[in-house]
């Protein structure tokens, strides 16, 4: 589910350890001996689910320190409060100078996938599958769409580059919504556009839309045209769906559900890191 090998993934890893410890950790290298080791646990203080811990053997890869790892837990199981994620043993400089380039990604990654837990169970026993977007952090896409689908979410386009995914202000500069489908039926890939009013809609089906993205209706709005449409398209809802409305979207019968806050608006969860000599038995 974590592509660590992934170019993205490692470039990403390796700007936040240049950010955090730069030329060093000068506090560790003034107060702990270069020779200590130590181990350090990982621990979840609130249930969650978690997202990145693949992550770890990376970020102390890169660190160059030698540094063993028990991971007894993988991104997209549920973590009960204080339940060990992760455990770590090596050199204890090497433990602290990583422990908040960790905590980072694992909190930041888990909130994430706990929040969009919520959301795919918000629909379940529907047809409907909870899409992201690209309303993520600059520079985090990747990692953050890992995280959703982690949760349980359905990934949508990475970017620009993989899907069209026409939408008003195309619509607007093509000269419309049959132009702007004629100008894109020779994509391999699946077309997406989006309709705003029935004009549009009926527009679209007549030019032979197969997927259509309804932006800013209400449930009820969004029942009739799911009956009107009948099948002919597959129909993405979005547009302020949050989680107490969510279902009532969903029982509507569309195919996707699209929600930005799942990477937006996700709060990072609370994991701590709690370090002890190697001579001592973790707690």
């Amino acid at each position: 589910m974590f592509d660590i090998g992934h170019p993205e993934v490692r470039a990403a890893v390796e700007r936040a350890l240049e950010e955090d410890i730069g030329s060093g950790d000068i506090t560790s290298e003034l107060t702990v001996d270069g020779s200590l080791r130590a181990r350090g646990r990982f621990l979840g203080r609130q249930d969650l689910i978690l997202a990145g811990v693949e992550l770890l053997p990376l970020i102390y890869e890169l660190r160059g320190g030698s540094v063993h790892i028990d991971l007894p837990f993988h991104s997209g199981d549920a973590v009960q409060t204080n339940e060990t994620i992760a455990l770590v043993s090596g050199n204890a400089r090497s433990l602290l100078e990583c422990e908040r380039v960790a905590l980072n990604f694992l909190q930041r990654l888990s909130g994430i996938a706990t929040l969009t837990r919520r959301y795919v169970d918000a629909v379940a026993g529907t047809r409907a599958k909870v899409l992201d977007t690209r309303k993520t952090t600059p520079g985090l896409r990747r990692l953050e769409k890992m995280a959703a689908a982690a949760g349980g979410a359905t990934n949508h386009r990475l970017g620009l580059f993989d899907a069209v995914l026409i939408k008003n202000n195309h619509i607007a500069a093509a000269g419309g919504v049959t132009e702007a489908l004629r100008k894109a039926r020779n994509f391999e890939g699946r077309v997406e556009i989006e309709v705003r009013t029935r004009k549009e809609l009926d527009e679209a089906l007549a030019a032979g839309a197969k997927h259509l993205l309804l932006d800013n209706l209400s449930p009820r709005e969004a029942a009739q045209w799911i009956r009107d449409i009948d099948r002919r398209a597959a129909i993405e809802l979005s547009g302020n769906i949050d989680l107490k409305t969510i279902r009532s979207y969903a029982e509507t019968g569309p195919d996707y559900i699209s929600c930005g806050a799942i990477t937006h608006s996700a709060h990072a969860v609370d994991i701590s890191f709690r370090l002890t000599l190697q001579a001592a038995e973790c707690p």
